[in-house]
């Protein structure tokens, strides 16, 4: 089975493939010759994800899948969410939105957030959405070198390391993304 991962995101790719069973061939963008900006348009982060598959077998016509993420602070009703990724501007530098959420949170003892994660499959001309959420708070300051986003801030409840600190077999082992994708691969070998 070929499926293609709608990211331009390397680091989203290489976390993905060490989940996906071997007898599932994982395409790139680069792999079918996409290397426009797929559209991400829509106010929820399931409507991203959805948005996203949906072009690519528009487009290019391969089953597929796509993902989107965002972080949801309590405090700030759920905010950056779906603008996680451009939360300090359209650069989407991880630096800048991590050092405006530390701002945004300056001296609040409430740092309850969570990780979501929705993946749309589109598969034989049917669409199935997977969820995958990791709770955690939002630390003080930045804490490791691993991962990506804001890894380096979010500590996962029952956990001393934040996502930057841990490696990657661990953090996708409780993490959303992992979460999601096992729901897809559970889908996919049923």
């Amino acid at each position: 089975m070929e499926l293609v991962f709608a990211t331009n995101n390397l680091n989203k790719l290489k976390e993905v493939q060490s989940l996906i069973p071997s007898h599932i061939k994982l395409l790139s963008l680069k792999d079918i010759g996409c290397f426009e900006d797929i559209p991400e348009t829509q106010n929820t982060i399931e409507g991203n994800a959805i948005q996203k598959a949906q072009f690519i077998k528009d487009h290019y016509g391969y089953d597929c899948f796509a993902d989107d993420t965002g972080l949801e602070v309590e405090l700030l009703n759920g905010n950056p969410g779906v603008y996680s990724a451009r939360y300090a501007g359209e650069k989407r530098d991880a630096n800048d939105n991590m050092n405006l959420l530390l701002k945004n949170l300056n001296g609040i003892d409430n740092r309850n957030a969570q990780f979501k994660t929705v993946i749309s499959l589109i598969l034989n001309n049917k669409q199935y959405n997977f969820t995958g959420i990791c709770e955690g708070k939002i630390t003080t300051s930045k804490h490791g070198e691993k991962g990506f986003g804001y890894d380096p801030i979010f500590q996962p409840n029952g956990h001393k390391q934040t996502f930057a600190e841990m490696d990657l077999s661990a953090k996708n082992s409780i993490g959303h993304r992992g979460k999601a994708v096992n729901q897809l691969v559970e889908f996919l070998n049923s």
